[in-house]
C-alpha cells in the first residue's frame, strides 16, 4: 500500500488539541482521539475534497505538523498503558513520515514507474458511492476541481526539473500510456466517465440525461484538455530533462533520504550494507532449496535452463484474462477452507477478485491488494491480465495467499474490525508488518496443503527468492553504484519471474526507494518470533494462539510487534 502527502491539516484543529501536554493516560487519549477525530472531519478542499498541493497549503501543513510532533513528544510515555504506548508509537510514526516526506521533496516527485497522481485521482474521486443524486452532484464538484489538483503537481514537478528531484530517465519508458489512457475524443469512454453509465434508482431519465451531460462536458472541455497537457509536458520536458543516475544517493541529501526511507519502510534501525548481506546470506539459502525442487523433478539441465523451461512453456499460462482470474478465485476459495486450521478469529468482511484496471496494467505489479474503498465495502484481490504469456500459473498459489487471504485481506480486514482500537490504529498500515504477513502467509500454505505440484512449490521458493534478491538490489542500486542492468540480471538469474516482471520490478524499486526492503526483513522478523515462541512455549505453543497475538493490535511497527509477542509469551506461560 504507497505512503503519499496528501492531505493539508487545518491549523485551528492542531492549535487547540496541543494546548495540552498529555501528561496522564486520561490526556493522552483526549489529546490522540480528539485529534485524529478532527483531523479526519477536516477536508483540504472543503468544495471537492481532493487534496490542496500548492505551496502554501502545503508549507502550512508541515509547520502544523512540526508543532503537533513536539506536542506529542512531551507525552511521559512511561505513564502510559501498554495500548495507549502502542497508540503513541503510531501517531508517532505516521506524522513523523509526513514531515519526513515534505523535508526530502516528496512533492517534487508524485509518480512511480507503476502509477501516479493523474491515476491515483481516479481512485480518490471513486472512494465515495454514487448512488443518488447528490452522490453524483458531489462526484461532479470533484471532476471540476481535477484540472486544479493535476497542475498543482505539474506545477510541483516543473520545479523538481529545476532542482535535481526527478524521476530517473531509466524508469520513464512507456509512462506516457498510462496517461493516454485518460485521454479521449469521446468523454463516454474516459474512466472517469464509468460512474455515469449506470442509472442509479430513483433518479428519472430526464435528470439522469441532464446529470450525463454535465459529466461529459466536464470531461471534454476541462478533464480531457488537462490531461493533454501533462501527456505534452512529460514527453516534451519532463523526460528529457530527467535525471540519468539512478540511485537515491544521487538525489539532494541523497544518503540521508535513502536512511529515513530504509527506517521508515522497515521500521527498524539498520544500514544499508547490513540489509544488503542479509539478502545475499537469504539469496543464497534459498537457492540451495530452489535446486532440491528441480531435482525432485527429474529435469535435465541447468538452473537458467530450468527457468528458461519454465518461462516458456505452454503448460504453465492461460490464453484469456478470464481463465487466469478463474484460476485466482479458485485458489481463493481453496484458501479460504483452510484458515480454521491456522486461525481463531476470521474476519467478517468478504473478498473478491479483480483485473488491475486496464490504464495501469502495463506497468503495474503481478497482484495486489485493494481495501474496501468505504467502510462496509470489500476488498479486492487484484490480478494482472495484462500480457499472459507473463503471468506462470505456477506463481498464483504463492501471490493468492499473498495478497488475498491468508495474507492483506485478512490482516487488513480483522484490523479494521477491531472495534476496541481507536480508528487511526485501524486504519493504520505500515509496509515491514502487512508486506511481511503477506510473505510470511505466502510460507503458511506448506502448513495447509498448497504447493502439491512441485512446480507451483517451486513458484513459492522464486517469490521468496524475489523478496531476497530485493534486499541486494535496492541497496545495491541506491548506495552502491549497481546500474540497471546488474539489477536485471541479478534478478532474473535467481528467480522464474518472466523478464517482463523483472524489469517492471526493477523500475519499481529505482523510483519507491526502500519500500521493496520492507517484505523479506518483516517476514524474517514474523517467522524469528514464532520460532522464539515455540521454542520457548514447547508443547504449550498454539500456531492459532500465536496468529491472534501477531494480528490482535493491526499493524504494527517491528519493534513493537517483538515486544507485544514477548508479552504473549510470558502469558502463555
Amino acid at each position: 500500500m504507497k505512503q503519499k502527502l496528501l492531505v493539508a491539516l487545518c491549523c485551528a484543529t492542531l492549535m487547540s488539541c496541543a494546548q495540552q501536554p498529555a501528561s496522564s493516560p486520561l490526556d493522552f487519549d483526549r489529546f490522540a482521539n480528539d485529534w485524529w477525530e478532527k483531523v479526519g472531519q477536516v477536508q483540504p478542499n472543503t468544495k471537492s475534497g481532493l487534496p490542496d498541493m500548492s505551496a502554501a497549503a502545503l508549507e502550512k501543513a508541515h509547520k502544523q505538523r512540526l508543532q503537533l510532533i513536539a506536542e506529542l513528544n512531551k507525552t511521559n510515555v512511561s505513564h502510559l498503558t501498554e495500548q495507549q504506548k502502542i497508540n503513541f508509537a503510531i501517531l508517532q510514526y505516521r506524522l513523523q513520515n509526513d514531515i519526513d516526506e515534505y523535508r526530502f521533496g516528496a512533492h517534487y516527485m508524485p509518480l512511480t514507474a507503476e502509477s501516479g497522481f493523474h491515476s491515483d485521482v481516479l481512485f480518490m474521486l471513486n472512494m465515495s458511492s454514487v448512488k443518488t443524486d447528490k452522490d453524483i452532484q458531489t462526484y461532479l464538484e470533484k471532476l471540476a476541481a481535477v484540472p486544479t489538483y493535476m497542475q498543482q503537481q505539474i506545477s510541483w514537478m516543473q520545479q523538481g526539473l529545476k532542482t535535481g528531484y526527478t524521476q530517473p530517465k531509466a524508469v520513464l519508458a512507456g509512462y506516457e500510456d498510462s496517461i493516454k489512457s485518460f485521454i479521449s475524443n469521446d468523454p463516454t469512454k474516459s474512466p472517469f466517465y464509468r460512474p455515469l453509465l449506470k442509472q442509479p434508482a430513483g433518479i428519472d431519465a430526464t435528470r439522469w440525461q441532464a446529470l450525463q451531460q454535465q459529466a461529459k462536458t466536464l470531461i471534454s472541455s476541462q478533464i480531457t484538455p488537462v490531461y493533454q497537457q501533462y501527456l505534452d509536458f512529460f514527453v516534451g520536458q519532463y523526460v528529457p530533462g530527467a535525471r540519468d543516475n539512478i540511485a537515491a544517493v544521487a538525489l539532494p541529501d541523497g544518503a540521508a533520504f535513502y536512511q529515513n526511507r530504509l527506517e521508515h519502510y522497515t521500521t527498524l534501525k539498520m544500514t544499508p550494507q547490513q540489509v544488503h548481506d542479509i539478502g545475499l546470506k537469504e539469496v543464497a539459502r534459498i537457492r540451495a532449496e530452489m535446486q532440491q525442487v528441480i531435482d525432485k523433478t527429474g529435469f535435465k539441465g541447468s538452473f537458467a535452463d530450468f527457468v528458461q523451461f519454465l518461462r516458456t512453456d505452454p503448460q504453465f499460462y492461460v490464453n484469456t484474462p478470464e481463465q487466469l482470474l478463474k484460476e485466482a478465485a479458485y485458489l481463493s476459495k481453496k484458501i479460504d477452507a483452510q484458515l480454521p486450521k491456522l486461525f481463531k478469529t476470521l474476519p467478517r468482511t468478504p473478498y473478491g477478485v479483480e483485473p488491475v484496471p486496464a490504464e495501469i496494467a502495463p506497468k503495474y505489479t503481478t497482484g495486489r491488494y485493494s481495501g474496501g474503498r468505504v467502510a462496509g465495502d470489500p476488498g479486492f484481490y487484484w490480478v494482472n491480465t495484462y500480457a499472459l504469456d507473463r503471468r506462470p500459473l505456477y506463481e498464483l498459489e504463492a501471490l493468492t495467499l499473498h495478497e488475498a487471504v491468508p495474507g492483506h485481506h485478512l490482516q487488513v480486514a480483522l484490523a479494521n474490525e477491531q472495534e476496541n482500537l481507536p480508528s487511526y490504529r485501524r486504519s493504520f498500515y505500515t509496509s515491514a508488518f502487512g508486506e511481511g504477513w503477506g510473505l510470511y502467509s505466502e510460507y503458511l500454505g506448506l502448513e495447509v496443503g498448497f504447493y502439491q505440484d512441485p512446480y507451483s512449490n517451486f513458484g513459492r521458493l522464486t517469490y521468496e527468492m524475489w523478496r531476497a534478491c530485493r534486499l541486494v538490489v535496492d541497496t545495491g542500486m541506491h548506495t552502491m553504484g549497481w546500474s540497471r542492468q546488474q539489477a536485471i540480471d541479478f534478478l532474473a538469474q535467481n528467480t522464474a519471474l518472466s523478464m517482463h516482471n523483472v524489469t517492471t520490478e526493477v523500475d519499481r524499486y529505482i523510483s519507491w526507494p526502500a519500500q521493496a526492503l520492507s517484505y523479506k526483513l518483516g517476514e524474517l522478523t514474523i517467522k524469528r518470533l514464532r520460532q522464539k515462541a515455540e521454542t520457548v512455549l514447547g508443547d504449550k505453543f498454539n500456531v492459532r494462539e500465536f496468529h491472534d497475538a501477531v494480528l490482535s493490535n493491526g499493524s504494527v511497527p517491528l519493534p513493537v510487534l517483538e515486544q507485544q509477542i514477548d508479552l504473549y509469551i510470558e502469558q502463555a506461560r
